[in-house]
Formats: C-alpha cells, structure tokens, sequence
C-alpha cells in the first residue's frame, strides 16, 4: 500500500514478546533494541516534528526513540481496547487519539480525545448504483459481500464454500477470499451453474475497489478488525461479525461493539458453519431490520476523523517549532 501511494519507506527489526516461548522473546527483544537503534538514526536523520504510531508491538522502538529526542509523540488507537504496546507507549505520548468515547477510559484525561476512524474519501462518497454496475450486478438482488483480510479468513472462505449453492439461491455474492484459498475457492467458482456463476464476483484481494465492493452490498460477513468500525459505519453497512479467535480480546471486543450499538450481530468461528446460512436468510430476508442496522451503523460514522487527527498532529508540530 505504500509503495502504491507512491511514499517512501524506512523498515526497522521488531518482534513481539507476549505469549512467546523464552527463546523467542529473547531473540525478538534483540531485534527490538537493533529496531531502536535504526529508529534513533531515522528520526536524526529525518528529524520530524511529529511521530505518529498506531499500535503494535513495531512502533515500540520508534516511540522510544522520539521521546529520548524530544520529538512530540502522538498515539492513535483504532481497536476499542488497547494491547500492552499502547498500553506501554501511551505513557510517552503527548496526545493519544481514540476511535470511539469508550476506548477513552484507558488512557489520561488530559492526553486522550475522541477522533472517529478515519477512512479513505472513497468510502464517504460510494454509492449502491455504481458500485453495482461497476461490478455489473443486479441493480435490485439482493447482495453479500465476504472479506476476510489480505491473506483470507480460511473458516469464512470454507462456510461460505460449503453453502455457496444455497447463497447464491439467496443473493448475489461479493468474496474477497484472500490468498490463501484462492485456487480452492476458483476451482469452486468453475464447478458453479452458468446460471448461479452469473451472480457470483471472486477476488482474491482488491484494494482500489474495496469502497465500491462494500458500498454494492446490502450486508457483509467480515472479520472484526479495527477497520470494520470505521468503513463499514462510513458506508451504512450491516455486518455479520466473526471475530478471529487468535487475535486477542481486540476483535471480540470490536463486535461485540457494533453488536451493542446494533450495527451487526456476531456469529464465533467455531459456529459459523452452521450459523451462516440462516443469519444470511433471515437478514437479507427482513429488510425492516437491515434498515435498522444501516441506521444504527452510520450513527457511528465519523467523516471528519481523518482531518480530526491532522489537525492535532498539527498542533503537536507547532509546539516542536515554537520550542526550537
């Protein structure tokens, strides 16, 4: 992504060190000091007036780094609950923005405030007609869209693969398979009927077009991750939420989000093969309640969350300049 946006890149050695063997938290705390170290070069070299992170175990060396040269630092949480790094580096900051008021409670009073997820422009300007004929779908079926991140979510490719009959009875389906079950979910394409293959687009991952693939669907299956609270909000989207079960409290804590605000209902991966089918039928067949949720999930919505964070890093960078 960044070499599409046409930005340049430095890389630092980092690894994690929760939930690890002995061996390898000893070996990844080594490629932490060494990513200090290249970090403490960049910004010498670079010399920013601000450093930005947005979480993970990666922005440790940087964050550290800024602070030892005095350079203000700013945190932005997109996930509703912060793991140990934020948690940690939340203490160098000066400011740390947060995606929702519920996430404010972590942090300081003094340092933290409410931003909203930003999201490409894309997303805010998107709509079902174009979306649908760009993707020449049927302007009136209804329509599902499936994602499951840049590699794939190999449970949601498999329920989906299994089922693919029925839905594709049901609505129109948008898949997003990822990576790693590409050929399986091609070759499965091509054993579908003229008929039923008309109503079936698969992608093994786009980015470009992911406002318009979203903005198409009257509901999306989806994992949790934290962009799930700022696009599909962005766009009005109902959701069917299944958290991935190794990443934490972090996506459970994200559906269960959406789902109380009643944006999305969560089905666990373990339930999903048998879960999938009726919640795809019974929403898409209740149009009173997809209404609903649309207008619960764009009461989410922040479309000035991108300009809201620029504007304090701006802030921050005038402090750095008013103090030499």
């Amino acid at each position: 992504m960044v070499a599409r946006a046409g930005l340049p890149l430095e890389s630092i050695p980092a690894g994690g060190l929760r939930a690890l063997a002995p061996w390898t938290i000893a070996a990844n705390s080594l490629r932490l000091i060494r990513g200090f170290a290249r970090a403490w070069r960049i910004l010498r070299d670079f010399v920013p007036d601000v450093v930005f992170v947005t979480g993970g175990y990666v922005c440790a060396p940087v964050a550290l780094a800024a602070r030892l040269q005095k350079t203000p630092l700013m945190i932005y949480l997109p996930d509703l609950e912060p793991g140990l790094a934020i948690r940690a580096l939340s203490r160098l900051a000066n400011r740390v923005a947060v995606s929702f008021s519920e996430a404010g409670q972590f942090f300081s009073k003094t340092k933290v405030f409410t931003s909203g997820y930003p999201v490409r422009e894309a997303f805010l300007k998107a709509d079902k007609a174009t979306a649908r004929e760009f993707f020449q779908l049927d302007k009136h079926a209804p329509t599902l869209a499936v994602f499951g991140g840049s590699r794939g979510a190999r449970s949601i490719n498999m329920a989906v693969s299994a089922v693919l009959e029925q839905l594709l009875d049901t609505c129109q389906v948008i898949h997003i398979s990822g990576r790693l079950d590409a050929a399986t979910m091609k070759a499965r394409r091509e054993g579908l009927s003229p008929v039923l293959k008309k109503g079936y687009r698969l992608y093994t991952y786009i980015y470009d077009e992911m406002p318009l693939a979203l903005a198409a669907a009257d509901l999306v299956l989806a994992r949790a991750g934290a962009s799930t609270l700022g696009e599909f909000p962005a766009l009005g989207l109902p959701s069917i939420l299944v958290p991935y079960p190794y990443a934490g409290a972090h996506q459970e804590t994200n559906a269960d989000f959406m789902v109380r605000h009643g944006a999305a209902i969560k089905i666990l991966d373990a339930e999903l093969s048998e879960r999938l089918l009726p919640a795809v039928k019974s929403l898409l067949g209740d149009e009173g309640k997809l209404a609903r949720m649309r207008a619960r999930a764009r009461e989410l919505a922040r479309p000035d969350a991108a300009a809201n964070i620029a504007q304090e890093i701006c802030r921050l960078a005038q402090t750095r300049t008013a103090g030499g």
